[in-house]
């Protein structure tokens, strides 16, 4: 069964295929296509003729720029785009548009850090970070995705 949240808006020719769990707040611009299975956490953006593979995940509040192909899960509270996509970093500007403050950013931002730009692999990351920033909820919600993760994170 396919279930859409409230406050959506996809656009023209934006396709939701069979299976797939969308959450609310969710931005799918024109021809941004989604393969059955997909799930879509709460205020994410799909842009432009973007494709999501078949099981993926995107995170809450992730930002996929338009004509990006994902393979894998999207993390939450990034900016992921390409073909093959890759993360980018921290979504700080729709962060900053949706009010999060300061030291959540920071916690985040060095979260993100540890993950894309430090020598350490996903594991050592993830441990690195429950080490370092344990008192942050978006922190947690970004560990608890990549450790429920069955087709591995863009990175």
């Amino acid at each position: 069964m396919t279930r859409i949240g409230d406050g959506n808006l996809l656009m023209a020719q934006a396709h939701v295929a069979h299976d797939c769990q969308l959450g609310s707040e969710i931005i799918m611009a024109n021809a941004a296509t989604l393969a059955g299975h997909v799930e879509i956490a709460d205020r994410a953006s799909i842009g432009a003729y973007s494709g999501v593979h078949q099981f993926c995940r995107v995170g809450l509040e992730a930002f996929i720029g338009g004509y990006s192909v994902v393979v894998k899960d999207a993390l939450p509270f990034a900016i992921i785009q390409g073909n093959h996509a890759k993360c980018y970093g921290m979504n700080r500007l729709g962060m900053k548009r949706r009010g999060y403050s300061k030291a959540t950013t920071e916690k985040l931002n060095h979260a993100f850090h540890l993950l894309l730009s430090s020598k350490l692999n996903t594991s050592q990351a993830v441990e690195r970070i429950r080490e370092e920033i344990s008192d942050s909820n978006e922190v947690n919600i970004l560990v608890e995705f990549i450790e429920t993760s069955k087709r591995g994170v863009v990175k």
